[in-house]
């Protein structure tokens, strides 16, 4: 199983694997076709009131770390976070953010829930 991070203002690699935009807003200034994406799973990304208040604040992280995965545990996102779990089991797996931290982010937190999740004991 391999779950990669990858910035939108990356360039895509041809091993990338299924490529999932996480983000609640779109990167800006990228075009579709330059963030070679198979899905964009917007409602994975943090509320915008979450994402405000962490402001990408490393002081923050662990708060947000803990507010986010609440949100992550609502019910109408289950299908989608299930579907990376099989994506990842399948074969590789890009988590695509915009983020210019590259430690503080929510494709961090959402990689850490994907492996927990695709563990070799589910």
């Amino acid at each position: 199983m391999t779950i990669r991070l990858r910035r939108a203002y990356d360039d895509p690699a041809p091993d990338d694997g299924r490529r999932i935009l996480v983000d609640r807003i779109w990167p800006r200034g990228r075009s579709r076709a330059s963030l070679a994406l198979d899905a964009w799973y917007r409602e994975l990304g943090p509320s915008d009131a979450l994402r405000r208040w962490f402001g990408h604040d490393p002081a923050r992280w662990p708060e947000f770390r803990a507010r986010y995965l609440v949100e992550l545990a609502r019910p109408e996102v289950q299908p989608l976070l299930e579907d990376l779990v099989a994506s990842a089991r399948s074969g590789t797996l890009t988590l695509v953010y915009g983020a210019a931290d590259r430690e503080h982010n929510q494709a961090v937190v959402l990689a850490e829930l994907v492996r927990e999740r695709a563990g070799p004991d589910r």
